[in-house]
């Protein structure tokens, strides 16, 4: 397992390419949920996502051992991140992407330079001809989640949150494959052991949830949340075994309830928050057991969604 050392490590390497993402408000969220809410703004982070930070710690590393090429699996964020942090480098780049990828993610991916490659629906198809073509080419693979320096590049948002709400109770972390939550976890629990981490993960992808149930990784089939950037099939081999240690609870949102969350963040924040980065928000609207006066951390992972994309998210009137 990785370990705080290694996000360390991983925030000095990172530095210059990643942001320090704000800490926002919202006084409606707080008065209707009885507790003080903080929104941790990776939505405005480089190339719109937390992914950079993962991406630029892996890519780096790879530049340094004389890598020229690299290649990801990716339904669109890590994409774009891997794509930018090699153009920055001056290294190629490719990406692999499913059929129904986001056509606003894939243009972005594109606008750094990187070869798309289209493959199947699902994490693991995308993952095993990434795989695959780095082998026949002689690039780098660079995971989307289950690697220690993407999953220690991802830790650094958790001693981030810890700097700017010092008194936080409970963080909220979207789970998709793992990278980012291990990495919180791992931030968080080995900093503030008593700082509650609850993931959430959409009702239509629950492969963490089933696999927790069960004790061991379980793989579901593809799935069409909305939710796209959390649309894994299986958890990591390598992130699974840090939820299973530290994590305190997992809340499943509906379709709905992103819905909702993502009309609030525009309607009420003014900030384009992707769905995926809306589930934890959606989590919080949700979760009534809180501590009166408590402070609590919504992790809002990333802020990519095209507009024909939010037409039809709000097609269907979402109440909160």
């Amino acid at each position: 397992m990785i370990t705080i050392e290694d996000i360390r490590k991983a925030r000095e390497a990172i530095a210059g390419v990643t942001k320090y993402t704000p800490v926002l408000t919202s006084k409606t969220l707080t008065e209707r949920s009885g507790v003080e809410v903080y929104i941790k703004g990776e939505h405005l982070q480089t190339t719109g996502s937390f992914k950079i930070r993962g991406a630029t710690n892996k890519v780096k590393k790879a530049f340094r051992e004389g890598a020229r090429h690299v290649i990801a699996a990716s339904s669109g964020n890590h994409g774009q991140a891997v794509a930018f942090v090699a153009k920055t480098l001056g290294m190629k780049a490719t990406v692999v992407v499913p059929e129904n990828a986001a056509k606003a993610k894939v243009d972005a991916i594109r606008n750094y330079g990187a070869e798309i490659i289209y493959c199947g629906t699902t994490s693991h198809e995308r993952i095993e001809r990434a795989k695959s073509i780095a082998t026949e080419d002689g690039a780098v693979f660079i995971p989307p989640y289950d690697d220690p320096l993407i999953m220690a590049g991802q830790g650094t948002t958790g001693l981030e949150i810890l700097e700017q709400v010092p008194d936080v109770s409970a963080i909220y972390v979207p789970v998709g494959g793992g990278g980012l939550i291990s990495g919180v976890l791992t931030a968080v629990k080995e900093s503030r052991p008593n700082v509650k981490v609850i993931g959430v993960e959409p009702e239509l992808a629950n492969d963490t949830q089933l696999s927790l149930k069960k004790g061991e990784p379980v793989t579901i089939a593809a799935t069409e949340t909305i939710a796209d950037g959390l649309r894994t099939n299986k958890p990591g081999e390598l992130t699974f075994p840090v939820l299973q240690k530290y994590l305190d609870d997992l809340v499943l949102v509906s379709e709905e309830e992103i819905k909702a969350a993502l009309r609030f963040a525009l309607e009420r924040m003014k900030q384009l928050i992707e769905p995926s980065g809306c589930v934890s928000l959606a989590a919080v609207m949700k979760h009534k057991s809180y501590v009166p006066n408590e402070k609590v951390v919504a992790l809002a992972s990333g802020g990519n969604a095209s507009l024909s994309q939010l037409g039809k998210w709000l097609e269907v009137e979402a109440h909160i």
